[in-house]
């Protein structure tokens, strides 16, 4: 059979996501979600939403939960309510009993004993596992002898080892597999007495809810491609339109294998944790297998990515998941926020410090809050940055060892000692600007007779308790502003 090309099919455009909630939202499965939605909007579609729970064990409503905010927050809002596949059993069941009534299905009597015999025997003559489809003709006398044994049957659909199963795929072009290669007949409903049709499986489930669903185009990981094969004989079986495939390449670690929990963060709910922006990981993710067009760059919205998406431009070969991309692209989009949109982003997280939300500091003052987030922002490349380099302007951070040795350096405690005086002498309530500041430090570099890198140095040791930090003279302006400054300094003589 072959299934038809975006060419030469006139359907709306609708695809579908369609996890399942057995565990939080997946880096892979996000970008599954990316692709299919600028797949979506780029044709004027619509981009539906499928959450496949029939794994009744392993599936939970807090995964469920943590995947719909987690595609929310990644600025990929879907069409329509989300389809919940456990309520449609029945429809599914339905499909089963039409392919037992046709003959394109029987049910298998074979026990668990019975098959690992069977595979046991495959492997010892070294021949690849399949089911040898032992049940798939038997007579009434022997189905009825089963039934009186009680033994329960799955129901399996028929393959034939002669098919030929071809489908032109918008990533790999042409694509053929023979039903030889498929394993045999497959099961689509678990076991169940022969008078009825137990839980449908996968493959089966999957075509039923496209097919209803209209579905036009199923893109997802090339780890799909032998399941294509199979459902295209389903969907032919059920007398349904097969939808265009496009199998996206695998997210691969750095040494070239899938990327999987033993590489660290997967979830898309870890790399929010970690600072990382909404806009800079989707965008990291359209680059995960497509090639942005000439003169485009690499940073760019979902919303642009849409205007030129298409299926020439992503690549067959894995996509090398980079972290010094990533973080070059967070950094980016950290670096465009107004200063009041980043102290927005940073105040929660400051707060879940207990940082500047005390009521009626300084620091909780939002202008203030605002500047800082202005001297910070630069330097960004996580979010996570903005805690870490934010800390010494919240607590009084002790003395590092690079600092201890900057204050023994000569002159060092005695231009500190005169900053102090001067600034004791200007008085807590007169604020200090830029002009102002840089004539203190040319009065106590004066008064104690030492170079101004000295003084420099010095200070920023006694303010941040480190020689490393963002500009000195407005690190001080902003903590003098919260009387913490003079203190500090006081410290350190």
């Amino acid at each position: 059979m072959q299934a038809g090309s975006l060419s030469s099919d006139q359907r709306p455009v609708r695809v579908r996501l369609a996890p399942s909630p057995t565990g939080t939202l997946h880096i892979g499965t996000a970008r599954t979600a990316v692709f299919n939605w600028l797949f979506a909007r780029r044709h004027g579609g619509q981009f539906l939403l499928r959450i496949e729970d029939t794994d009744k064990e392993r599936s939970k409503a807090e995964y469920t939960a943590n995947i719909l905010e987690g595609l929310q927050w990644l600025g990929l809002g879907w069409d329509g309510e989300p389809v919940i596949q456990s309520a449609r059993v029945e429809l599914h069941r339905a499909a089963i009993q039409q392919l037992l009534e046709s003959g394109h299905a029987y049910r298998c009597y074979a026990s668990d004993a019975e098959l690992t015999a069977m595979r046991e025997g495959q492997a010892a003559a070294k021949q690849a596992p399949r089911y040898d489809n032992r049940h798939r003709n038997l007579s009434p006398e022997q189905e009825q002898a089963y039934i009186a044994e009680g033994r329960h049957a799955v129901v399996r659909f028929k393959i034939d080892d002669a098919a030929v199963i071809t489908w032109n795929d918008l990533v790999r072009g042409p694509m053929r597999w023979s039903g030889s290669d498929l394993g045999g007949d497959m099961v689509i409903a678990r076991r169940a007495p022969a008078d009825a049709i137990g839980d449908p499986l996968y493959n089966l489930v999957v075509v039923v809810d496209d097919a209803a669903m209209a579905i036009s185009h199923v893109i997802r990981g090339e780890d799909h491609i032998a399941n294509t094969a199979k459902q295209l004989l389903l969907y032919e079986a059920l007398g349904a339109a097969a939808p265009v495939f496009a199998h996206t390449p695998l997210i691969l670690n750095a040494e070239g294998k899938k990327l999987s929990k033993r590489d660290g963060v997967t979830s898309v709910s870890d790399f929010k944790a970690m600072g990382y922006t909404a806009p800079a990981l989707a965008n990291y993710m359209t680059l995960l297998g497509w090639s942005p067009p000439v003169g485009m760059g690499e940073r760019f919205s979902l919303a642009e990515a849409a205007a030129v998406f298409d299926f020439e431009r992503v690549n067959k070969a894995g996509a090398r998941f980079d972290w010094d991309k990533l973080n070059w692209l967070n950094g980016q989009v950290l670096h465009e926020l107004t200063p009041d949109t980043l102290r927005q982003q940073l105040a929660p997280l400051w707060a879940q410090k207990g940082w500047g939300s005390e009521a009626g500091s300084a620091s909780a003052d939002p202008s203030w809050q605002q500047d800082l987030a202005a001297l910070l922002g630069p330097s960004l490349s996580l979010l996570a940055d903005g805690v870490a380099q934010a800390e010494p302007f919240f607590t009084c951070p002790p003395l590092n060892e690079a600092a201890e040795a900057q204050l023994e350096i000569e002159g060092a405690r005695p231009a500190l000692a005169a900053l102090a005086a001067a600034l004791e002498q200007r008085g807590a309530g007169n604020p200090l600007d830029a002009e102002a500041a840089q004539a203190l430090l040319a009065e106590a570099t004066a008064s104690a007779g030492i170079k101004k890198g000295v003084l420099m140095k010095s200070m920023r040791a006694a303010l941040l308790g480190s020689l490393q930090g963002p500009d000195l003279l407005e690190t001080w302006l902003l903590l003098h502003r919260l009387g913490d400054d003079l203190g500090r300094i006081r410290r350190c003589l």
